[in-house]
């Protein structure tokens, strides 16, 4: 029997291969719960000596059932799926990797800004369903020039806004700080989305920015202008983007999160043909999830040999 024992709640990958090499060097099980439901973390949850979540909610009550848990490892940057308040309140520290998948996520950004702006997945849709139409994706503009609306601009904000003034495009920011990326240019958030030619969300979700593209702001926008988050699907109120779709308020959106997960792609705003739909993949590679894989599992290898793990985000948790 091994001396430690982490539950896996949930993982996006084929297998666990890399995790659990990693913490049988520590004399540590690596088992995976039955489902993700509340219910069933805090049954499995109750023996556990680490909890590793990728994107099930770890909440108050999985946290109070386990009892010997003092680490909550976060596999990605986000921690809206933890309720890292009250593990701070049990005394667990909460770890994430902030900085793995940052050229992953600007590059897939601007892949669905190009891919956006020249009408690409218009043309391919066509072309599948037997029609080789040039016309069909006009107006076609010129990228150079047109402006880029950047919410959020941490590190991935920072790296695509610098991709695409590579480009020649205009780039615009809003962000708490006010703290700008080099040439680029602060704006309110309403005269951003007044402005943008695509209005890019790459902002955490909070209780502040829930919502933050909602009717009023979808509103504010060019109706030839694009939306596109590859940061939260609870940033945008996905009813009323159907609804600025359908009254073509805006032109279209690139959307690689949703919410909920899985979404029902049968319905509005998915089914657009204006917009495109990948399925929360702007972080993969194979470089970047080994990377965080790896990294994540040797946090919990050095909380469980009494080493400081990298990465703790509520350091008040240590030593409790």
């Amino acid at each position: 029997m091994s001396k430690y024992r982490a539950l896996y709640t949930d993982y996006p990958w084929a297998d666990i291969s890399v995790e659990r090499e990693i913490l049988a060097a520590v004399d540590c099980e690596l088992t995976v719960a039955a489902a993700e439901d509340e219910a069933t973390l805090v049954n499995d949850a109750q023996d556990a000596d680490a909890l590793i979540t990728c994107w099930a909610s770890v909440t108050a009550p999985v946290i109070d059932a386990a009892r010997k848990c003092r680490h909550i490892a976060r596999t990605g940057i986000g921690l809206d799926n933890i309720d890292v308040a009250r593990a701070t309140e049990r005394g667990m520290i909460v770890t994430n990797v902030p900085d793995y998948c940052i050229p992953e996520v600007a590059e897939h950004t601007l892949a669905l800004l190009l891919a956006l702006g020249r009408k690409i997945h218009l043309y391919y849709a066509a072309a599948q369903a037997g029609t080789y139409d040039r016309l069909l994706g006009l107006p076609l503009e010129r990228m150079e020039e047109q402006t880029v609306g950047v919410i959020g601009t941490g590190r991935i904000g920072g790296l695509f806004a610098e991709r695409c003034r590579a480009l020649g495009m205009r780039v615009v920011v809003n962000n708490r700080s006010r703290e700008v990326p080099a040439g680029t240019e602060w704006q309110p958030l309403e005269e951003l989305l007044a402005e943008s030619d695509y209005v890019v969300l790459l902002c955490p979700l909070t209780e502040e920015t829930a919502h933050l593209i909602d009717a009023a702001a979808l509103a504010k926008m060019k109706d030839s202008a694009f939306l596109i988050n590859t940061s939260r699907g609870g940033l945008v109120d996905h009813a009323a983007l159907a609804g600025a779709l359908e009254a073509s308020a805006i032109a279209g959106a690139g959307l690689d999160v949703q919410d909920p997960e899985p979404p029902n792609l049968s319905q509005p705003p998915y089914n657009d043909p204006r917009v495109i739909v990948t399925p929360h993949a702007a972080f993969y590679s194979t470089r970047a999830t080994h990377e965080l894989r790896s990294r994540v599992a040797r946090q919990v290898a050095a909380f469980l040999t009494g080493k400081t793990p990298e990465q703790v985000v509520n350091a008040e948790a240590l030593g409790r």
